[in-house]
């Protein structure tokens, strides 16, 4: 009996082993940096993610209204999901911090009115 259960355990064990996946191939790669700090990026892959994002420097007041530059992301990615639908997801990131836009991603319910 016992070395029933430590065979069934080993057959378990084995049938349990991750199987790797193969690392997705890059269809292209297209990265533009500008002598200013901006800069444009493409990215495909072969198991259908894609990413585009520019990147440009704005310039802005700080706390004591001096000049600041500051660099302003703005991109979208895109990802088929389990259900074949692709998501796609929108973003930019400034001086108010990273926003993302989607049908995956939660909103802020609309204030009360009163």
């Amino acid at each position: 009996m016992k070395m029933f259960i430590v065979a069934l355990a080993l057959v378990a064990c084995v049938a349990a082993v991750p199987v790797e996946k193969e690392v997705p191939k890059i269809l292209r790669y297209d990265f533009e940096p500008q002598p200013n700090g901006a800069y444009s990026l493409s990215v495909e892959s072969d198991d259908g993610i894609v990413r585009r994002e520019v990147g440009e420097l704005k310039e802005i007041l700080d706390a004591d209204n001096k000049p600041q530059l500051v660099l302003v992301v703005k991109g979208e990615y895109s990802y088929p999901r389990q259900d074949g639908s692709v998501e796609s997801i929108s973003y930019v990131a400034d001086e108010n911090g990273f926003n993302a836009n989607g049908p995956s991603i939660p909103q802020p319910p609309a204030p009360a009115r009163r």
